[in-house]
């Protein structure tokens, strides 16, 4: 359905940066009538003045979030129909169910593009609902082998699904039960929705994202660790020790993630918290450091170009080319904090297990003889890392930079990928009891171990 571009769209947002991006993308996405507001309490009366076609909001603003501003609509007769859409970094399943059930006509988790505001947009305006089903996939089987779509995203987190599709084309290694197809997604929200609709077999993953869509019934397993390690929060260049503590500087700052469900949120919010700050984002709970969710190559620009972002926690190579470019400076690996701490994981649907099995074995199986593959030349990596990652050159990335990359003494790793549910446990207490985002799953329905266990016996 077209949506009439003409549209006047109230958005809220309480943070001055967020408003700028909301205008950027509304406007390539080809909307330009747009009147912004500051909270919901700005968005409220701002609907009552200018009589708005759609309404965009945040969620965690302070004095009304979007959730009240939304159901202090529905309750007004003039504007309980008006098409709402949540664009926030609550992108946890719970919280999109909430949206719904309170009168939302859709939701867009953050960080977003163009691509997906739009799609929005025209949800907002049709009669589509949500199906929580997953698709049943008609898998293609061609002599034997069966079809299977992996997804990522272009971070060297998940080099080795790029290394295994090289060791293919190249002829070292021939599958015998499945043929391999990559997906390169534009971020982590279409590889959820991918997982949750049944679209994709199989992706690599933050793994508190797969945790929490296993919490609310999405048939997906996870099959092995993607990697290990492999993240770094960097400081703003505008940090200067002889005027600040680290705690002064990063008070009433920003500090940017790549999504709520992941363990860079974690790891930042223990960093900032031993500091003796409160972090989080705006709502009731008073907070003196506040997280926003910026798309991974996107945060150097904004760190630079804005003193409130003091830093932003990130996978590789987007963290050493901050530090090259004079934008930042290093304040941890994550293997500082946590030593061989998971990050990604493969999830895989339920559904491909259990029809495919031999597909599965091979394709976990592979995937390990591959992270060795890794290890053992970390030159060679750093080649079929530019050709899998940039391959349009859009990053910039060179061997050079990822060799360097990957031989740092705290650098990801791509060995020893067997899941242990006391990892993921660790992961899943601390958001739930400290940071109170997410749910307690049972890791042992949720980890598939035999695949891995037959990959290291």
């Amino acid at each position: 359905m077209a949506v009439n571009p003409n549209i006047k769209i109230v958005v809220a947002d309480d943070s001055g940066t967020m408003r700028i991006m909301f205008k950027q993308i509304l406007n390539k996405a080809g909307f330009e009538n747009l009147v912004m507001a500051v909270n919901g309490v700005d968005g409220l009366e701002k609907v009552k003045v200018e009589k708005p076609d759609l309404v965009i909001s945040d969620w965690n603003m302070p004095q009304m979030d979007g959730l009240e501003f939304l159901i202090a609509l529905r309750k007004m007769d003039d504007f309980k129909n008006l098409p709402f859409i949540m664009a926030t970094a609550q992108s946890d399943k719970g919280q999109q169910i909430a949206i719904m059930e309170a009168g939302g006509n859709a939701h867009v988790p953050k960080p977003f593009d163009e691509g997906q505001i739009s799609r929005a947009i025209e949800k907002a305006f049709s009669d589509e609902k949500d199906d929580d089903k997953p698709k049943q996939k008609s898998r293609q089987v061609i002599g034997g082998r069966v079809e299977l779509n992996v997804a990522h995203i272009q971070i060297t987190d998940h080099l080795a699904l790029g290394a295994l599709k090289h060791r293919i084309e190249q002829g070292d290694v021939e599958p015998e039960y499945f043929d391999l197809s990559t997906s390169l997604k534009a971020g982590w929200n279409p590889i959820q929705e991918g997982l949750e609709n049944g679209e994709l077999d199989c992706a690599f993953v933050l793994a508190p994202i797969a945790m929490d869509l296993f919490a609310y019934d999405s048939p997906i397993k996870l099959v092995l660790y993607a990697h290990k390690n492999g993240s770094t929060f960097i400081r703003s260049r505008h940090y200067d020790h002889r005027f600040d503590s680290l705690q002064s500087f990063y008070k009433y700052k920003v500090v940017d993630i790549p999504h709520k469900m992941s363990v860079h949120h974690m790891l930042a919010h223990q960093f900032l918290k031993e500091l003796g700050l409160k972090p989080g984002v705006p709502g009731k709970k008073a907070i003196n450091v506040r997280f926003e969710v910026v798309p991974p190559v996107k945060m150097p620009g904004i760190m630079k170009d804005n003193e409130d972002v003091a830093g932003f926690m990130v996978a590789e190579p987007v963290a050493t080319k901050a530090i090259v470019n004079e934008i930042g400076n290093l304040e941890f690996y994550s293997a500082g904090r946590w030593e061989n701490h998971p990050c990604c994981i493969v999830a895989m649907q339920e559904d491909f297990i259990q029809k495919h099995p031999e597909a599965a074995q091979e394709f976990v199986s592979l995937l390990v003889e591959t992270g060795e593959y890794i290890e053992n030349d970390k030159i060679r990596a750093a080649r079929i890392a530019v050709s899998f990652l940039d391959p349009k050159g859009k990053l910039g990335l060179n061997p050079e930079v990822l060799k360097n990359v990957f031989s740092q003494p705290q650098a990801i790793r791509w060995d020893g990928l067997l899941p242990a549910a006391e990892d993921l446990d660790k992961i899943q207490r601390y958001m739930y009891d400290v940071m109170e985002i997410g749910k307690i799953i049972d890791l042992d329905k949720f980890i598939e171990i035999s695949f891995a266990n037959e990959a290291y016996r």
